[in-house]
């Protein structure tokens, strides 16, 4: 049905080939996928099987004819056996979409009862039956990736080429799409499909020909679509800060808590578990701190070993913070203490002062 034989192909002005050396044969009623990077040479495949361009060296055989040899003069009839759906539709759109795909049969001169006839029936196979009248722009782009498809069967071809079909489409359109394509090829046409969809490729298991800078490398019976490292994939960014609003979002669920469960002034949830969040949302609160103040790399910070002191011995006086940060939290009231207007150090009963410590010390 179709044979490439150690086909290189080489355009004017380019120092590599867009092909070298591709070599393989697709039987008739296969399903094909042609599979790889952009500019791997997909599209200069499919243009050589319609005769759009022709090898520099090897021989492309279609339907038993050497494409080569092909005269200009003969090309419009070997391609009423050939239909072709492209990624952008290419619809005419001042035409209904009855008249879209009568277009291909009035061309090479059909008859009018034929085309009513086979106009009708590609348009009941790709599910748009009763909707002979509308225009191009009425309909959605899945819609008129099928009057695209109905275009290129309606004259029964032997080969149907789509390249991207499903490109321009949404994911549950484009499975529509693809199980469209499967039904006309279990109708005997054989389709040779150019996609990136890794997706379709690997649930379909149909052949695979993988091509690489122009160069065959995998020829797969049921294969998947293998190297994906050319498939764009997003990864989701660091933002700046995101440990400490992450902390203080845990305070403040757990003050919400603290305000459901109170019962009579009081409330069930331990002041340890308030004292730990705040606790998080210091320490996060200073490393977001010292990160934006100073981004550069600095040697690790030493801390001197904690040593038990005397009980005679006076108590130490803690050193002065540099960077002494507050945070600001609503009032919560824990087994009766007030924590409105205290400070972190006042919360965790912490405070260097004389005063008499409430129930959270």
């Amino acid at each position: 049905m179709i044979r490439f034989e150690h086909v290189t192909k080489k355009y004017r002005g380019t120092n590599k080939p867009a092909l070298s050396d591709v070599d393989f044969e697709v039987q008739r009623g296969e399903f094909v996928f042609l599979v790889g990077a952009s500019g791997s040479g997909k599209s200069s495949c499919l243009r050589l099987i319609l005769r759009e361009d022709t090898p520099s060296e090897g021989r492309v055989v279609v339907l038993g004819r050497d494409l080569h040899t092909l005269s200009t003069r003969k090309v419009p009839y070997f391609r009423r056996h050939i239909g072709s759906v492209f990624q952008d539709f290419r619809l005419l759109p001042n035409k209904t979409v009855f008249q879209n795909v009568a277009f291909t049969l009035q061309v090479i001169g059909s008859s009018r009862a034929y085309i009513q006839q086979a106009v009708t029936e590609a348009l009941t196979l790709v599910g748009l039956d009763g909707k002979q009248k509308r225009l191009p722009h009425e309909l959605s782009g899945g819609e008129q990736q099928r009057v695209a498809i109905a275009r290129a069967i309606v004259n029964r071809p032997q080969i149907l080429l789509a390249d991207e079909p499903t490109g321009n489409l949404d994911p549950a359109t484009s499975i529509d799409i693809m199980q469209l394509l499967a039904r006309i090829n279990e109708g005997g046409t054989t389709v040779v499909m150019a996609t990136h969809e890794a997706g379709f490729v690997d649930q379909m298991k149909r052949r695979v020909i993988e091509l690489k800078g122009g160069v065959m490398v995998r020829d797969d019976r049921h294969g998947g679509y293998g190297d994906r490292s050319s498939l764009p994939t997003l990864a989701p960014q660091e933002e700046k800060g995101a440990a400490a609003t992450a902390a203080l979002t845990a305070v403040l669920e757990l003050q919400r808590e603290i305000a459901a469960s109170t019962v009579d002034g009081t409330t069930a949830v331990p002041a340890a578990a308030v004292a730990e969040a705040v606790s998080d949302a210091v320490a996060a609160s200073a490393v977001a701190a010292a990160v934006a103040v100073a981004p550069e790399v600095s040697p690790p910070l030493t801390q001197p070993p904690l040593t038990r002191e005397p009980a005679d011995a006076p108590p130490s006086e803690p050193a002065p913070s540099t960077r002494p940060i507050h945070i600001a939290a609503p009032a919560v009231e824990i087994e009766g203490l007030d924590l409105d207007g205290l400070g972190v150090a006042d919360r965790l009963g912490l405070a260097s002062d004389d005063d008499e410590v409430g129930p959270t010390s």
